[in-house]
Parts: structure tokens; C-alpha cells; sequence
């Protein structure tokens, strides 16, 4: 599945025009060797549109789960998740999905990996080869489309998984540790392609990571999520204009306010994740 697109004028109103996803009393419980694990417990979330949140949480608190979920791979065990007000029963189509491995097909180059959607869509010939090249361009990939998965490096193809979502326009997208296997620098790198892609895209965009401070300088607002069984235990807005540069961020005092207030209620929840 796949990602978003970029520009960096923004001043229209955040998550303006309403709710795009509403989690409603979702609980969800695993059986494993007749072992029963309530992942997720009564979690309450709404996501607004156009909306870039991300989730925090200690391992094993429920995030993917949740994200798993929302796309529809599963129903909850009880509760239930709405598109803009409309039940999701099974793999939905407005919602992309953008995981940690890059899951490019090694037998397609970089173009044809980004144009695959849209080719399984039915799009013509001409029109995927523009849009794909068109993102290609944006984050910085040009020369490269004709080149094997195996001859670019990771910052390269994560890229490419992230413009291969956006290709087909999904209305939400959903991301999971897409970064977290990058060095610090590309990681950072590849943050502020993302914003400047979402601030030019405009998508609803649900980013889980473990770094709290990625979470701040990229989101709307933060959530987090106590140990498990995991449920919503705080909600913080993030008070920082956009755009923004991340290559100073981390010093603006608004920043670092929120990611004390934010680790106050997250050091708690890391540290019973860690007793589990």
C-alpha cells in the first residue's frame, strides 16, 4: 500500500471541514494458544480532516493494532470505526497504508512500483506515467525512476513507498514507523519532505512512531497511549504555525513545552510497558 504529496504555503485551518475518522469504544482481544490478550480497551479517537496526528505509546500498547483496524485488515471485538460517518467493514480504499518495510516489488523499477496503483485502477497508460513522474520529481527521486529497488538506498525507497500511496489519492493515510529503520539524518531529512508533501496534499495522516519528538515537530496533535491493555490517555495540541523547519524546531520553546507535557504522561506508560 502507499503515502502523500508536497508544497509549503499553509494557512487554512487545521482538520477544517470536520470529522474525517471516528473511533468509537473499540476494544479488540487476541487468542493465541488459548491465551486471550485484550490489545485494545473502550478507545475513543476522532481524527479530523486534513489533519496530520500522530500516536505515541510503549511497545506493545495496541498502535498497529489500532492502525490495522482502521484499514479494515480486522474487525474489533467490539466498538467501531467510522469513514466520515460510514462503518469500515474490510479493506477500504480511500485509506492507505504506509509501513515501516518499504515492501517495493523487486521486480519493478522505482516508476513502475509508484505507477502500480493506479495500473491495478484501470488509469491509462499516459496519465500514470505523469502523476507517477510528477511525484517522483517532488521528493527529490529524478534520474531514478528506472532503477531497481535493490540499487536504491533506504531513505530512497521509503520515499518511493510513500509516493506510491499518494499516487492513487487515498483520503486518509495511514503511516507506521516509516522511518524507524533510517539514520538520524535522513530520517530528518525525509520528515520535512513529508510535512512539505502533506502541507501541498492536504491528506488526513494518522503517523505512529516511538520518537516523541519526531511526534511533536510533525503533528496537529499528539496522542498517547498507556501501556496495555491500550487505550487514549492524553490528547495535546501543538501550537507551532506551520510550515515548519524542522532543522530548528527542537529550539523553540513551544516545542519543548509540549514534549514535557507530553513526557510527563508518557514516562509512566513506558515504564509499565517495560514491567509487562
Amino acid at each position: 500500500m502507499s503515502a502523500t504529496a508536497f508544497s509549503a504555503t499553509l494557512d487554512a485551518p487545521r482538520g477544517a471541514g470536520g470529522i474525517a475518522l471516528s473511533v468509537r469504544g473499540v476494544s479488540h482481544v487476541f487468542r493465541s494458544k488459548g491465551r486471550r490478550v485484550l490489545a485494545l480497551q473502550e478507545t475513543d479517537l476522532e481524527v479530523r480532516e486534513q489533519e496530520f496526528l500522530t500516536i505515541v505509546g510503549p511497545s506493545g500498547c495496541g498502535k498497529s493494532t489500532l492502525m490495522n483496524l482502521i484499514v479494515g485488515l480486522f474487525p474489533p471485538t467490539s466498538g467501531q470505526i467510522l469513514l466520515r460517518g460510514t462503518p469500515i467493514s474490510g479493506i477500504n480504499r480511500s485509506i492507505g497504508y504506509v509501513t515501516q518495510a518499504d515492501n517495493l516489488y523487486p521486480w519493478r523499477t522505482l516508476r513502475q512500483n509508484v505507477e502500480f496503483p493506479l495500473e491495478i485502477r484501470g488509469v491509462p497508460a499516459r496519465q500514470r506515467r505523469e502523476r507517477a513522474e510528477a511525484l517522483i520529481q517532488r521528493v527529490g527521486l529524478g534520474g531514478f525512476g528506472d532503477a531497481w529497488p535493490y540499487e536504491l538506498s533506504g531513505g530512497m525507497r521509503q520515499r518511493a513507498n510513500i509516493i506510491r500511496t499518494l499516487a492513487y489519492d487515498p483520503d486518509v493515510i495511514l503511516m507506521d514507523e516509516p522511518f524507524g529503520p533510517l539514520d538520524a539524518q535522513t530520517r530528518l531529512i525525509l520528515q520535512n519532505q513529508l510535512l512539505e508533501l502533506w502541507q501541498s496534499e492536504r491528506k488526513t495522516v494518522i503517523f505512529i512512531t516511538h520518537d516523541l519528538g519526531e511526534a511533536v515537530a510533525l503533528a496537529d496533535r499528539v496522542v498517547v497511549m498507556s501501556a496495555r491493555p491500550g487505550r487514549i490517555k492524553a490528547v495535546e495540541e501543538i501550537p507551532i504555525p506551520r510550515p515548519r523547519n524542522l532543522f530548528e524546531i527542537h529550539a523553540d520553546d513551544r516545542f519543548r513545552d509540549a514534549y514535557k507535557v507530553l513526557w510527563a504522561s508518557l514516562e509512566e506508560e513506558v515504564r509499565k510497558g517495560s514491567e509487562v
